[in-house]
Protein backbone atom coordinates (compact mmCIF):
# COMPACT_ATOMS: atom_id res chain seq x y z
CA UNK A 1 0.00 0.00 0.00
CA UNK A 2 1.02 3.54 -0.79
CA UNK A 3 0.78 6.05 1.69
CA UNK A 4 2.14 9.14 -0.67
CA UNK A 5 3.60 9.35 -4.14
CA UNK A 6 5.32 12.13 -5.90
CA UNK A 7 4.83 12.13 -9.65
CA UNK A 8 6.62 14.22 -12.09
CA UNK A 9 6.26 16.92 -9.49
CA UNK A 10 8.38 20.53 -10.38
CA UNK A 11 8.48 23.19 -7.93
CA UNK A 12 9.14 26.96 -8.98
CA UNK A 13 9.56 29.97 -7.02
CA UNK A 14 8.57 33.46 -8.14
CA UNK A 15 11.74 34.89 -10.15
CA UNK A 16 12.61 31.66 -11.59
CA UNK A 17 14.30 29.51 -8.90
CA UNK A 18 13.61 26.30 -9.56
CA UNK A 19 13.78 24.31 -6.50
CA UNK A 20 12.19 20.50 -7.09
CA UNK A 21 12.34 19.23 -11.15
CA UNK A 22 10.46 16.01 -12.41
CA UNK A 23 11.09 13.92 -8.92
CA UNK A 24 8.96 11.02 -8.54
CA UNK A 25 8.99 8.13 -5.54
CA UNK A 26 6.56 6.38 -3.81
CA UNK A 27 6.50 6.26 -0.18
CA UNK A 28 4.78 2.67 1.27
CA UNK A 29 3.30 2.07 4.58
CA UNK A 30 5.05 1.45 7.37
CA UNK A 31 7.97 2.48 5.84
CA UNK A 32 11.05 4.55 6.87
CA UNK A 33 13.25 6.40 4.71
CA UNK A 34 15.61 9.11 4.11
CA UNK A 35 15.83 11.98 1.35
CA UNK A 36 19.19 13.49 1.44
CA UNK A 37 21.70 16.09 -0.35
CA UNK A 38 23.53 19.35 0.22
CA UNK A 39 21.75 22.99 1.11
CA UNK A 40 19.73 23.76 -1.64
CA UNK A 41 19.23 20.43 -2.60
CA UNK A 42 15.69 20.72 -2.58
CA UNK A 43 14.80 18.66 0.35
CA UNK A 44 12.62 21.44 2.50
CA UNK A 45 10.52 22.30 -0.49
CA UNK A 46 9.60 18.31 -0.49
CA UNK A 47 8.68 18.07 2.95
CA UNK A 48 6.65 21.41 2.60
CA UNK A 49 5.15 20.18 -0.40
CA UNK A 50 3.26 17.24 1.66
CA UNK A 51 2.37 19.65 4.63
CA UNK A 52 0.82 21.58 2.12
CA UNK A 53 2.55 24.58 2.98
CA UNK A 54 3.82 25.07 -0.33
CA UNK A 55 1.97 23.91 -4.09
CA UNK A 56 3.87 22.01 -6.76
CA UNK A 57 3.95 23.78 -9.78
CA UNK A 58 3.71 20.95 -12.18
CA UNK A 59 3.13 17.42 -11.34
CA UNK A 60 0.90 15.46 -8.48
CA UNK A 61 1.35 14.83 -4.86
CA UNK A 62 -0.46 12.14 -3.97
CA UNK A 63 -1.27 11.33 -0.04
CA UNK A 64 -3.16 7.66 -0.52
CA UNK A 65 -5.46 8.46 -3.28
CA UNK A 66 -5.99 12.03 -2.29
CA UNK A 67 -4.24 14.79 -4.94
CA UNK A 68 -3.09 17.30 -2.99
CA UNK A 69 -3.52 19.91 -5.27
CA UNK A 70 -7.09 19.53 -4.55
CA UNK A 71 -7.36 19.96 -0.86
CA UNK A 72 -8.12 23.38 0.07
CA UNK A 73 -9.69 25.34 2.63
CA UNK A 74 -11.20 23.54 6.17
CA UNK A 75 -9.58 20.42 4.09
CA UNK A 76 -6.06 21.47 4.17
CA UNK A 77 -5.94 21.61 8.27
CA UNK A 78 -7.78 17.71 7.71
CA UNK A 79 -5.02 17.02 5.79
CA UNK A 80 -2.31 17.87 8.32
CA UNK A 81 -4.18 16.12 10.93
CA UNK A 82 -2.67 13.31 8.89
CA UNK A 83 1.01 14.54 8.24
CA UNK A 84 3.16 14.91 12.11
CA UNK A 85 6.10 17.35 11.62
CA UNK A 86 9.32 17.05 13.25
CA UNK A 87 11.18 20.77 13.25
CA UNK A 88 15.23 21.11 13.96
CA UNK A 89 14.37 24.14 16.34
CA UNK A 90 11.67 21.87 18.16
CA UNK A 91 9.46 24.93 18.02
CA UNK A 92 8.20 24.49 21.56
CA UNK A 93 6.10 26.75 23.64
CA UNK A 94 8.09 27.68 26.43
CA UNK A 95 5.50 29.07 28.68
CA UNK A 96 3.55 25.69 28.31
CA UNK A 97 4.47 22.60 30.26
CA UNK A 98 5.87 19.01 28.09
CA UNK A 99 2.43 17.45 28.84
CA UNK A 100 0.71 20.65 27.27
CA UNK A 101 3.15 20.89 24.46
CA UNK A 102 2.27 17.61 23.18
CA UNK A 103 -1.31 17.54 23.71
CA UNK A 104 -2.14 21.25 21.85
CA UNK A 105 -2.68 19.21 18.24
CA UNK A 106 -5.20 17.24 20.42
CA UNK A 107 -6.52 20.20 22.36
CA UNK A 108 -7.28 21.48 18.61
CA UNK A 109 -8.95 18.84 17.27
CA UNK A 110 -11.75 19.25 19.99
CA UNK A 111 -10.58 15.60 22.11
CA UNK A 112 -12.28 14.87 25.16
CA UNK A 113 -9.80 15.79 28.12
CA UNK A 114 -9.95 12.05 29.21
CA UNK A 115 -8.96 10.91 25.96
CA UNK A 116 -6.16 13.75 25.46
CA UNK A 117 -4.60 12.63 29.04
CA UNK A 118 -4.33 9.04 28.10
CA UNK A 119 -2.82 9.68 24.49
CA UNK A 120 -0.05 12.09 25.66
CA UNK A 121 1.06 9.71 28.69
CA UNK A 122 1.11 7.10 26.23
CA UNK A 123 3.34 8.53 24.08
CA UNK A 124 5.23 10.16 26.59
CA UNK A 125 5.82 6.55 28.17
CA UNK A 126 6.80 5.30 24.73
CA UNK A 127 9.64 8.58 24.36
CA UNK A 128 11.24 7.83 27.62
CA UNK A 129 9.32 11.14 28.72
CA UNK A 130 7.24 9.75 31.69
CA UNK A 131 8.80 11.88 34.62
CA UNK A 132 9.04 15.14 32.78
CA UNK A 133 5.48 15.58 31.89
CA UNK A 134 5.10 19.15 34.38
CA UNK A 135 8.45 20.19 33.60
CA UNK A 136 8.98 23.30 30.95
CA UNK A 137 10.74 23.09 27.59
CA UNK A 138 13.37 25.25 29.35
CA UNK A 139 14.00 22.70 32.02
CA UNK A 140 14.93 19.84 29.67
CA UNK A 141 17.64 18.88 27.77
CA UNK A 142 18.29 19.60 24.07
CA UNK A 143 17.61 14.92 23.43
CA UNK A 144 14.81 15.82 25.52
CA UNK A 145 13.31 18.60 23.81
CA UNK A 146 13.71 16.99 20.26
CA UNK A 147 11.40 14.12 22.02
CA UNK A 148 8.96 16.01 22.91
CA UNK A 149 8.70 17.68 19.67
CA UNK A 150 8.66 13.93 17.99
CA UNK A 151 5.93 13.05 20.95
CA UNK A 152 3.76 15.93 19.50
CA UNK A 153 4.20 15.10 16.05
CA UNK A 154 2.72 11.60 16.63
CA UNK A 155 0.18 11.98 19.66
CA UNK A 156 -2.19 12.19 16.45
CA UNK A 157 -1.27 8.73 14.74
CA UNK A 158 -0.51 10.04 11.68
CA UNK A 159 -0.30 7.86 8.88
CA UNK A 160 3.06 9.92 7.77
CA UNK A 161 5.81 11.99 9.86
CA UNK A 162 8.21 14.02 7.90
CA UNK A 163 11.08 15.45 9.98
CA UNK A 164 13.29 18.53 8.29
CA UNK A 165 16.92 17.95 9.58
CA UNK A 166 16.04 16.90 13.17
CA UNK A 167 19.38 15.84 14.18
CA UNK A 168 20.93 19.19 13.27
CA UNK A 169 21.69 20.46 16.50
CA UNK A 170 22.80 17.46 18.34
CA UNK A 171 25.54 15.86 18.91
CA UNK A 172 26.37 12.42 17.16
CA UNK A 173 25.22 10.38 20.33
CA UNK A 174 21.76 11.83 20.63
CA UNK A 175 21.64 11.80 16.83
CA UNK A 176 21.64 8.35 16.60
CA UNK A 177 18.89 8.07 19.60
CA UNK A 178 16.57 10.55 17.65
CA UNK A 179 16.36 8.18 14.70
CA UNK A 180 16.50 5.04 16.71
CA UNK A 181 12.91 6.74 17.97
CA UNK A 182 12.13 7.43 14.42
CA UNK A 183 12.74 3.83 13.28
CA UNK A 184 10.22 2.36 15.62
CA UNK A 185 7.34 4.24 14.66
CA UNK A 186 6.40 1.91 11.89
CA UNK A 187 5.60 -0.55 14.20
CA UNK A 188 3.17 1.82 15.37
CA UNK A 189 1.54 2.05 11.60
CA UNK A 190 3.35 5.66 10.82
CA UNK A 191 5.50 6.00 7.83
CA UNK A 192 8.79 8.33 8.30
CA UNK A 193 10.09 10.34 5.52
CA UNK A 194 13.42 12.09 7.47
CA UNK A 195 15.41 14.75 5.64
CA UNK A 196 19.48 15.42 6.70
CA UNK A 197 22.27 15.97 4.86
CA UNK A 198 24.37 13.82 7.46
CA UNK A 199 24.81 11.19 4.64
CA UNK A 200 27.33 9.31 6.84
CA UNK A 201 24.69 9.36 9.73
CA UNK A 202 22.05 7.90 7.27
CA UNK A 203 24.13 5.62 5.99
CA UNK A 204 24.67 4.34 9.46
CA UNK A 205 20.41 3.79 9.51
CA UNK A 206 20.41 0.86 7.08
CA UNK A 207 17.27 2.56 5.20
CA UNK A 208 16.16 3.35 1.85
CA UNK A 209 17.89 6.75 0.59
CA UNK A 210 16.64 9.36 -1.71
CA UNK A 211 19.68 11.68 -3.28
CA UNK A 212 18.45 15.35 -4.09
CA UNK A 213 20.98 17.58 -6.33
CA UNK A 214 19.43 20.96 -7.28
CA UNK A 215 15.91 19.95 -7.50
CA UNK A 216 16.53 16.66 -9.09
CA UNK A 217 16.48 12.99 -7.60
CA UNK A 218 19.42 11.54 -8.81
CA UNK A 219 19.27 8.59 -6.62
CA UNK A 220 17.05 5.85 -4.82
CA UNK A 221 19.23 3.85 -2.82
CA UNK A 222 18.23 0.76 -1.52
CA UNK A 223 19.34 -0.89 1.86
CA UNK A 224 21.19 -3.62 1.03
CA UNK A 225 23.18 -0.86 -1.68
CA UNK A 226 24.41 1.74 0.85
CA UNK A 227 27.69 -0.22 1.46
CA UNK A 228 28.52 0.78 -2.10
CA UNK A 229 26.67 4.15 -2.10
Amino acid sequence: MTVLRFDSVSKQYPGGRVALEDVSFDVGAGEMLFVTGHSGAGKSTLLKLIHLSERPSRGAVLFGERNLLKVRGRRVAMHRREVGVVFQDHRLLTDRSVFENIALPLILRGMRRGEIGKRVRSVLERLGLGDRERALPTQLSAGEQQRVGIARAVVSEPRLLVADEPTGNLDPTLSAEILALFSALPEHGTSVLVASHDLGLVKRMRKRVLVLDQGRLVDDIAPEDLADA
